[in-house]
């Protein structure tokens, strides 16, 4: 009908066959319908397709696009209109693409055989590729081989018997930093293209005042790869210009030199170049002392005076910077650029030490020097052919181009500087066999060097779709299609994956070497780690520690990333920090000392005639036993300890098992309200819980009711507490002294609700844990608020009658040192944050260790050391000087290990500051300190509550589970670590379970009810047998 010629023929033609007679008329109206109709469907079609051609312009992030649509059907291919419609209003529709419509002569069938034959193709690649990459993927077998390689180079590097692959180089160091240094410092880096030379000044006097400036200086190739002469006079050089910069030309200073290549030592002022890695190849220094090499080339100049004092490998650095933080860091790892390691040697097992310096006569070594950190240069290993088995062609050829062939082959293997090179390899051979680009080989793939390590950080980015991956290999000058990228994923996976399982490997040996050399079944240790690889590589990190912890399973190893790095800049911030707070880090001596101080405050808080004056006032509970499993019924708990106030229905029932069911709602208690009376506060109370009820539909059942009382009560018996002093900002007048448990019955006496029982919050959290644990018996809040509760024997308790059985005491250890007992290790941003708070001199112990003021501190220790130019170049804003605007939220964030650095920023920036880098990393460490203090104090305070108990069961070692909750506890990225570990080295003869309380205190107010239930029952059972 729509032809243009016969068109209205074939109408006419067409109505006819259909019994009709139609006029001229008729057949042009209904040509022009037909031409509506087929007008529309062709529109139709052209919006759905701009929707997809859209997409994928979108997807390829193109401006405009360049694209073919294959096109099959018989109105698409009969209809005289139709095509040329459909491609106008496209091309209307899509000004910026250019569409080409091609027909399908062949149909549908042919496609299928297409399909059918790219399948195959597909397959017949794949298999080819995986063939490619099958060297890459490294069995268990393969990774034990590894780890006893290692190992055996390890133990033949510590021999002083003919040359090792791996060096085991003595570092000198015996110690980490203790904080009392003092003076001027200039420090020197030199470990890549840069060299770094910083200047350190501390002061000692009336106040501390550290400073640090430094600058950063490019070594160009010539250099690198010239005479050792011509290096040595360039860093001279550089430090002439710094000195000149500093104006500090006449000044005789000290030096320490990072110096981050293989090293032999005979002393910390002394390094023999082993040989040259990372690139460089400067003649005459392999063999020589490189600090004389300095020394000499300063003395040439004659333009100034310098007393090199130490010379430092950069993994020792970053084992040593990660030490400030943890204790337990005796590991360094470089995971970089380069691949090494570094960790706590026994000395008696350095046998090149002991031939090398005969001990005189009553010289003997003492604890303190009992260990040496020795400097593996682990990239060595295969050196002498012990890895040949899992060495590729790749890899041959990677190590044939290098600028060492021969040397450093584990480094090679794993390593920052080479990964992308093997990558390249690799992608060169699959071109060659026609797997990759079209089989054409650029001058670009030909090229070394192009193909950086960081693309692989990139490529194998969760986050990263294929078309930004190809998009990466077109900013390399490959042209690819998606096929080929999801290939080049693929060998980037298999080649960074590789070099985190050989570090794993390495580092399984490592550690199991330090558990042997200590005779211990099983070893905690933390490394630290350094490098842009484990650092921005997204599954580096998690790789190698899972291969260690499968290959060495009787370690229990911690990795801590360095935030600081190896380059000594901002590791002597951290060193400037811990000056500047050396009182707020304790030796476990210094614990163990808190330790004992709190145990006496226990037993004087016990006694009916000290009480009056302990500072822990150990408060009877009456809560007599915890949950055996037999309790059931239906509670409610009243949870109040904060501005939110919690009500919880509990149903505790019997079926096939013990189960719990809650259901709660919680209520905010407005400032008005905690600041009023107490007959407002009770009032609000009654009236949340005539709410509750009416809600769950129980307001006509007699429910027992147990209350959750966050505060310090007297109690004679379970439903009684008679309120010693309010906390946490409570000032409600009227109820200090009352029995709180009187004050609520009058205030919900209409809502018949029947209080069994009144808990704090501390006891309420040991007794939900109780709940899932039979063996808990203390509980322990650390939150806004701390405190703690443990069961105590009723012998000792001289405040409750009677001497058999157990009481839950509750100890209200916030007010530890109130009496001056924790005044030497108060700092003077203890004393002030006490000053501002609603109660001074009270709850000492809390404000040095609670989430309430842990932000405020940090914000005061920022403040002071703004006031000095320590930070922001001395400048301060009215938000920095406003309280409450650092809060522990952000302490808690700034500490995250990955993304911590980047939140700092992000919170300083909103206190109208516009810190630099170095900034960012010394409020991260103000926060590690001020975060690490809390729970090594809480740490100590535990441990007097554990030899407590194990000293009342009269046993050699006690077994017992910690019940805890609180916000900082589970929010805290390192919190509950450090103080785990820290319990634990401080009470080694305690096998201590930590269990985390996740339904709160409420949940524990319900369980004493049930209880006191349980024992009310059996109570009458007795009674009614009698």
């Amino acid at each position: 009908m729509e032809e243009y010629k016969n068109g209205l023929k074939n109408t006419r033609d067409i109505l006819v066959e259909l019994g009709l007679n139609p006029s001229q008329d008729d057949c042009i109206a209904v040509q022009h319908v037909s031409t509506i109709v087929s007008f529309r469907s062709s529109n139709l079609v052209a919006a759905g397709l701009a929707a997809i051609l859209t997409r994928i312009k979108q997807n390829r992030h193109l401006r405009a696009l360049r694209i073919t649509v294959g096109v099959d059907g018989t109105v698409y291919k009969t209809h005289p209109q139709y095509p040329k419609r459909l491609h106008k209003v496209v091309r209307r529709l899509l000004p910026e693409c250019q569409v080409r419509f091609v027909l399908s002569d062949s149909g549908s069938s042919k496609g299928a055989a297409l399909v059918t034959a790219v399948a195959q193709r597909l397959a017949s690649r794949k298999r080819q590729v995986d063939e490619t990459l099958a060297p890459f993927k490294l069995s268990q077998e393969q990774l034990q081989l590894v780890k006893a390689t290692m190992r055996a180079g390890l133990e033949a590097g510590l021999k002083n018997k003919g040359p090792s692959a791996v060096k085991m180089l003595p570092s000198y160091v015996y110690h980490t930093p203790d904080g009392t240094e003092h003076g001027k410092y200039l420090a020197l880096d030199l470990g890549g293209t840069n060299f770094r030379a910083m200047l350190v000044k501390f002061k000692k006097g009336l106040q501390n005042n550290t400073r640090l400036y430094h600058k950063i200086y490019t070594v160009p190739l010539e250099i690198m790869q010239g005479t050792g002469e011509e290096l040595f006079d360039h860093l001279a050089q550089y430090v002439s210009d710094f000195l000149d910069y500093m104006g500090m030309k006449k000044a005789h200073l000290p030096a320490g030199f990072t110096f981050s290549f293989p090293c032999e030592q005979t002393a910390i002022d002394t390094g023999i170049l082993v040989s040259w890695t990372k690139g460089f190849k400067a003649t005459d220094c392999e063999g020589h002392d490189v600090v004389n090499l300095l020394r000499e080339a300063i003395k040439r100049r004659n333009e100034y005076d310098l007393d090199i004092v130490a010379v430092v490998n950069d993994t020792v650095g970053t084992m040593m910077s990660c030490a400030y933080e943890d204790p337990q860091c005796e590991v360094g790892l470089i995971a970089g650029t380069g691949s090494n390691a570094c960790y706590m040697e026994e000395l008696k097992n350095i046998e090149k030490i002991r031939q090398k310096k005969q001990k005189t006569e009553g010289d003997e070594e003492t604890p303190e020097t009992s260990r040496m950190c020795i400097n593996t240069e682990w990239g060595g290993l295969g050196d002498d052919g012990s890895l040949d088995d899992i060495i590729t062609p790749f890899d041959a050829e990677v190590d044939h181009n290098s600028v060492n062939p021969g040397k450093q082959r584990f480094e090679k293997l794993t390593s920052g500087m080479y990964l992308g090179e093997i990558v390249r390899e690799v992608l060169l051979d699959l071109t060659r066999g026609g797997l990759l680009f079209r089989g054409r080989v650029t001058e670009t793939l030909k090229t070394p060097g192009i193909f950086q390590t960081k693309y692989l950080s990139q490529i194998e980015s969760d986050r990263l779709a294929l078309l930004q991956v190809r998009s990466i290999l077109q900013h390399l000058g490959l042209d690819s299609t998606c096929d080929d990228s999801i290939i080049v994923k693929e060998v980037c996976g298999a080649v960074s994956r590789r070099a985190a399982e050989l570090c794993g490997a390495g580092m399984a040996a490592v550690v199991d070497k330090i558990r042997e050399n200590r005779g211990l079944d099983h070893l905690n240790v933390t490394v630290g780690v350094d490098g842009a690889l484990y650092k921005l590589h997204p599954h580096f990190s998690g790789i190698l520690q899972e291969t260690t912890r499968v290959l060495a399973p009787q370690c229990n190893v911690t990795f801590l990333p360095s935030e600081e790095g190896s380059g000594k800049g901002a590791a002597l911030i951290t060193a400037v920090i811990d000056k500047y707070l050396y009182s707020m880090r304790f030796s476990d001596e210094t614990l163990l000392d808190i330790t004992q101080r709190f145990r006496k405050e226990l037993v004087t808080g016990l006694g009916r005639d000290s009480n009056a004056t302990a500072t822990l006032k150990m408060l009877p509970t009456f809560v007599r036993s915890i949950p055996d499993g037999s309790e059931k019924g239906d509670f409610i708990a009243l949870d109040l300890g904060g501005s939110n106030f919690r009500i919880l229905r509990v149903k505790v029932s019997h079926e096939k098992k013990q189960t719990v069911q809650m259901e709660s709602e919680i209520y905010d208690t407005p400032e008005d309200i905690i600041h009023g009376t107490g007959t407002r506060l009770f009032d609000h109370v009654a009236e949340c819980l005539g709410n509750f009820m009416e809600k769950h539909n129980i307001k006509d059942k007699k429910l027992p009711v147990g209350f959750t009382f966050s505060f310090p009560c007297q109690q004679t018996k379970l439903d009684e507490g008679f309120l010693i002093t309010w906390t946490k900002r409570f000032k409600a007048s009227g109820v200090e002294g009352m029995d709180v448990v009187q004050l609520l019955n009058k205030a919900i006496k209409k809502r018949g609700a029947d209080i069994m029982a009144v808990v704090n919050d501390t006891v309420g959290t040991m007794m939900t844990c109780g709940f899932d644990d039979q063996r808990c018996e203390v509980g322990i809040i650390i939150g806004t608020g701390t405190n703690a509760c443990y069961m105590e024997e009723l012998r000792h308790i001289d405040l409750v009658e009677g001497d058999e059985g157990r009481m839950c005491v509750n100890t209200e250890w916030g007010a530890f040192g109130d009496d001056g007992r924790l005044e030497d290790i108060r700092t003077e941003f203890d004393r002030e944050i006490d000053r501002g708070s609603l109660n001074p001199g009270c709850q000492l112990f809390e404000k040095m260790v609670s989430g309430m003021y842990m932000g405020e501190l940090v914000r005061l220790i920022l403040v002071k050391m703004a006031r000095e130019g320590l930070l922001f170049e001395g400048r301060i804003t009215p938000e920095l000087l406003t309280k409450g605007k650092i809060e522990t939220k952000h302490v808690s964030a700034i500490e995250k290990s990955k993304e911590g650095l980047i939140k700092a920023r992000e919170i300083l920036n909103k206190l109208g500051l516009e810190p630099s880098a170095d900034d960012c990393i010394a409020v991260q460490h103000v926060c590690a300190i001020v975060s690490f203090r809390s729970a090594n104090l809480v740490a100590a305070t535990l441990a007097g509550i554990l030899m407590r108990l194990k000293e009342n069961k009269g046993v050699s070692r006690l077994r017992t589970t910690v019940g805890i909750d609180g916000s900082l506890y589970k929010m805290h990225p390192q919190y509950a670590r450090r103080l785990h570990k820290t319990v634990r080295r401080l009470v080694p003869d305690c096998d201590v379970r930590f269990l985390l309380s996740e339904s709160g205190s409420g949940k524990g107010a319900a369980m004493v009810t049930a209880v006191a239930y349980r024992l009310a029952e059996q109570s009458r059972q007795i009674i009614n047998s009698l």
